[in-house]
C-alpha cells in the first residue's frame, strides 16, 4: 500500500487536474481510489473529490490544491 491515496471519480475534470498537480509536485507513489459505487466513500468524499489522504496519519488535502501545497502536505507526513 502506498503512503498516499487520491480519492477521485471517473470522468472527473478536477480529478484530472489533481493528477497533473501531483505529477508536477513529484508526489511519491500513491494509490487511486474511485468513490463511485462505494456507498461509504460516496458519503464521505462525494462532493469533495479529489482528496489526497495521507495513509499514515489520516490527514487530508482537499481540492483545490497546487504543487507547493502538495509539497507542504508531504513535508508534514509522519
Amino acid at each position: 500500500m502506498a503512503d498516499y491515496v487520491l480519492y477521485q471519480r471517473d470522468y472527473c475534470h478536477l480529478c484530472d487536474l489533481a493528477l497533473a498537480v501531483l505529477a508536477q509536485a513529484r508526489l511519491p507513489e500513491f494509490d487511486s481510489v474511485w468513490v463511485d459505487d462505494v456507498a461509504e466513500l460516496e458519503a464521505r468524499y462525494g462532493a469533495r473529490v479529489p482528496v489526497l489522504r495521507d495513509a499514515c496519519d489520516g490527514r487530508e488535502l482537499a481540492w483545490p490544491f497546487d504543487a507547493p501545497a502538495v509539497r507542504r502536505f508531504v513535508a508534514g507526513a509522519c
